[in-house]
């Protein structure tokens, strides 16, 4: 089920940003709504990343010191001060891992 709705979450995000963002695309839409339109991939990554942060097994975890909630700051600050997307990617996850092996 899960993946499942990732892969059609992940369709319906290529095609809204294909058909309405592709220069070449005969669908000219107006400029508002071309800007919103720009904010659909962070929204849905919100949506699907929040849960899994916030919950475990369905249930609020019980506390907020949490190897999910640590990582997720870090990537944060990593990617506002280091603005580069592999690295970020790169050093969100070691630091993950890292916690999730010192906290356990």
């Amino acid at each position: 089920m899960t993946w499942t709705f990732m892969l059609l979450l992940a369709g319906i995000v290529f095609l809204n940003r294909y058909i309405f963002l592709e220069p070449r695309f005969p669908i000219k839409i107006p400029d508002w709504l071309n800007r919103a339109l720009r904010y659909s991939a962070p929204c849905i990554l919100s949506s699907i990343c929040v849960p899994i942060i916030l919950m475990d097994n369905h249930v609020f975890r019980e506390h907020i010191i949490n190897p999910y909630f640590i990582a997720t700051l870090i990537t944060i600050l990593v990617a506002y001060v280091i603005r580069h997307t592999l690295a970020t990617i790169c050093i969100s996850l070691s630091s993950f891992y890292l916690l999730v092996y010192l906290m356990a």
